[in-house]
């Protein structure tokens, strides 16, 4: 199975978190190399310094021309739906544009124009936004 087919949304029976059956067992989860070379890093923000839950977390490749323009970028975060949410939309906004803080924040931007939050957890849409131009002003060397 895909790794991204793995999380299941809660849908009727939210005490089922994924797709593996009760006599089924992982035994082993393959990764492709990145087919660039790359900068990558994971960041996680949580209420205190323990080993708390992700309030937020962004995990970032990428990798740049000569120029400083984003040739590839894979972007997910955790702690913001019930499955690790993979960043397209961003992706595909910074392919091709220039490193900058302000295109790395549109690319948030479009990321998350359609996320909505409940009462206690609205924090997270602009917590995510401001982590991952955080994250990618990082590995492109800006000051974040």
């Amino acid at each position: 199975m895909k790794l991204a087919d793995l999380h299941r949304l809660p849908g009727g029976r939210p005490d089922i978190e994924t797709e593996v059956a009760t006599h089924e067992l992982i035994t082993a989860i393959e990764l492709p190399a990145l087919q660039f070379a790359t900068r990558s890093t994971y960041r996680k923000v949580r209420d205190r310094a323990s080993y708390a839950f992700a309030l937020v977390s962004v995990a970032a490749a990428v990798d740049l021309d000569a120029d400083g323009r984003v040739r590839d970028v894979r972007l997910a975060m955790g702690g913001v739906a019930h499955k690790p949410w993979r960043a397209l939309k961003a992706e595909g906004a910074l392919r091709g544009q220039q490193a900058t803080p302000e295109n790395f924040r549109a690319a948030a931007e479009a990321e998350l124009a359609e996320a909505s939050g409940l009462r206690d957890n609205l924090f997270k849409i602009d917590l995510a936004k401001r982590l991952i131009e955080a994250v990618l002003s990082e590995l492109a060397g800006e000051s974040a």
